[in-house]
């Protein structure tokens, strides 16, 4: 039986001198593997390699005695990110190969979230838009933490995981010196538990040996994620290592390419 759907790339290897595995997440389908035979010649039906993050519509055929699917036609989308992002900047790159590994582990096969899928792509698009590594990094984290929620993993960020105390953010305005300062605190200490799935106040964190200490900056950032946009990349290297520690714990298994985003 032929499918249709709209997919992005996001997992590609060889499988012969002229075939490629490609992974695909779709809208309607969700995950699914395919071999794309063929594809790496000059002359074939998907008009060169299928590369990693392009996007656009497939016809594939799909028997459920089979693992992979097999990928008849695709049509990129013209102007789709893709690996064009390399020649603009190699952090965004590297992000959005993060992204797209992280949902790759994520999900599951043939298991659809449309609303994932335009959340990757509009995420996708907004790359190519940044124009410094803490707008890239906050990107970054939110499209993570949308993830995250969207598997039925989402953290718990507005109040104490364990007591349920909720915390509160002071936001003061300097209007004396003609300008305004958001002065970010939390009524006490923070941390973050993975196995509480969210923040922990300072009267419960004995409990979890896992915790991790949040600067009062990257607490109030978690629990008002609208302050990520005005975060130094200070700040947000904290969250990026604390998410990518979660995402550690909750897959088993430290992704790949994290150390291209941290070292920065």
């Amino acid at each position: 039986m032929l499918t249709k759907d709209l997919a992005i790339c996001i997992r590609a290897v060889d499988f012969s001198e002229t075939s490629q595995i490609v992974t695909f997440f779709t809208k309607a389908t969700g995950k699914i593997s395919a071999i794309a035979k063929g594809s790496k010649r000059r002359k074939s039906a998907f008009d060169g390699p299928i590369e990693m993050l392009c996007h656009g519509r497939i016809v594939f055929s799909d028997s459920k005695r089979e693992k992979l699917a097999t990928l008849t036609e695709f049509e990129s989308a013209g102007g789709g990110p893709g690996l064009t992002l390399l020649r603009n900047d190699l952090f965004t790159l590297n992000c959005c190969l993060f992204a797209a590994e992280l949902l790759n582990h994520l999900t599951h096969e043939h298991d659809a979230h449309p609303g994932l899928f335009d959340s990757f792509l509009q995420f996708l698009h907004n790359a190519q838009d940044t124009e410094n590594k803490s707008e890239m990094l906050a990107l970054l984290i939110l499209f993570q933490l949308a993830l995250l929620s969207e598997v039925g993993l989402q953290p718990i960020l507005s109040y104490c995981a364990n007591c349920k105390t909720r915390y509160a953010i002071r936001d003061t305005r300097d209007e004396g010196r003609g300008r305004r300062d958001k002065i970010r605190d939390t009524r006490d200490d923070v941390y973050f538990s993975s196995l509480a799935n969210g923040l922990i106040c300072k009267d419960c964190e004995p409990a979890f040996q896992d915790k991790i200490r949040l600067s009062k900056d990257a607490a109030a950032c978690l629990t008002n994620l609208k302050l990520l946009a005005e975060s130094p990349q200070n700040t947000l290297n904290e969250i990026e290592k604390l998410l990518t520690y979660h995402f550690t714990e909750l897959t088993a298994h430290r992704p790949k390419m994290a150390k291209y985003i941290l070292q920065t």
